[in-house]
């Protein structure tokens, strides 16, 4: 059974996750009941155990994701140095890019992707 159609993925806090995996080894219901009665489905809990099992409570924890840019943003009162490494990263993603052989025009949904000899290759 999925998600209604529009709806969003479900977000687990770390508390929550560990309060079913201590439910699962301690109180010893098994996955397909603690699915049923905490609406979660089976692959996620399964997941959790498996990462209580092996890791300990550290396994719950989130991990970080993503680019590392995405979380760098010009801020007001960043000192000189943090303002440097912010333009340095910035440079390093220009430069990768322009290795792969594209630009980037508009923002947004109006964003496309143009070869170096003005061809879109993505929009």
């Amino acid at each position: 059974m999925g998600r209604n159609k529009g709806g969003t993925n479900r977000k687990y806090t770390y508390e929550e996750k560990l309060r079913i995996c201590r439910l699962y080894f301690d109180e010893h219901i098994s996955v397909g009941d603690l699915s049923i009665s905490e609406e979660i489905p089976q692959g996620n809990l399964g997941r959790w155990i498996i990462q209580y099992r092996d890791q300990g409570e550290e396994g719950l924890r989130p991990k970080k994701q993503g680019k590392p840019s995405l979380g760098l943003r010009k801020v007001k009162g960043m000192s000189e140095l943090e303002l440097l490494k912010f333009e340095n990263l910035k440079l390093k993603v220009e430069v990768e890019r322009l290795k792969k052989g594209y630009t980037v025009k508009g923002v947004g949904s109006k964003k496309v992707y143009v070869t170096l000899d003005g061809k879109i290759i993505k929009s």
